[in-house]
């Protein structure tokens, strides 16, 4: 099981690690797209700090993320799973998994990001600010960039198994499951259900609680049917749209009737 999730948008701190290393993160076929997209966003964020907030898209309050994002070189490096916090991270928890869950973790997360691409979680990196919706001067809008590297990739680390896609639609737009991959792939929303509509805040929340009950359970689909079964097993509201023909992902709708 392949579990393709977004990051936050807030980050923990670096702290002293040592500096990032690109050629040891996991997918090295993203590398040269890697050294590319980091080039430029350390040179937009060196020189003029106001051009980088606006094409960054940060507020006035979070002006002191141009100026780590020059510093990502040396910057000191940590797991990305300690990285990323945020509603979706703190309902997953993994600092407080066990042993085998977090050795579950390590083999099937993979966190989508508009400057490193994708990371597994236990891959270290430091703290940045980038989301996949910007456009950089030279590259242009990441989402673009990253599509034809993740494609070459992508479908191997898929492997054989289920392919659960929690992404936002930003993140989404960087890979997109093709064919055979697309058949064996579930895309998930949570939809609070008097009213049928996607909350942001318990939408996070409920898929990283879902992300952590199969972690703990030990649960591996193989495909979108059998996930499915577990979810259902596991005590959560599924209804279920199965894809009209062969090579399409099946829409699964998780619902939710407290806000919280």
């Amino acid at each position: 099981m392949l579990v393709l999730l977004p990051p936050s948008e807030g980050k923990a701190s670096s702290g002293r690690g040592a500096p990032l290393k690109l050629e040891s993160l996991s997918l090295p076929g993203l590398t040269p797209a890697r050294e590319a997209v980091l080039g430029e966003l350390v040179e937009l964020c060196a020189g003029d700090e106001e051009k980088a907030r606006e094409v960054l898209g940060l507020s006035e309050g979070l002006r002191g993320e141009v100026a780590k994002n020059t510093a990502l070189p040396t910057a000191g490096a940590r797991p990305a799973g300690e990285i990323y916090t945020g509603v979706l991270y703190d309902a997953l928890d993994l600092a407080s998994l066990d042993g085998a869950a977090k050795r579950r973790a390590a083999r099937s997360l993979l966190v989508f990001s508009g400057l490193w691409g994708a990371v597994r979680i236990n891959d270290r990196i430091p703290s940045y600010r980038c989301s996949m919706g910007v456009k950089l001067p030279g590259l242009g809008a990441l989402g673009t960039h990253w599509r034809t590297p993740m494609a070459d990739v992508l479908p191997e680390a898929a492997g054989d198994g289920l392919v659960l896609d929690l992404r936002s639609s930003a993140y989404a737009s960087a890979w997109k499951p093709k064919g055979e991959v697309a058949g064996r792939t579930a895309s998930v929303r949570v939809l609070h259900a008097p009213t049928r509509k996607v909350v942001s805040h318990f939408n996070k929340a409920t898929k990283g609680r879902i992300v952590r009950s199969l972690l703990a359970v030990g649960s591996a689909p193989k495909g979108p049917a059998e996930l499915v079964e577990v979810l259902r097993e596991l005590g959560y509201v599924v209804e279920v749209e199965v894809p009209k023909g062969a090579g399409k992902a099946w829409t699964l709708d998780v619902l939710v009737d407290e806000v919280h």
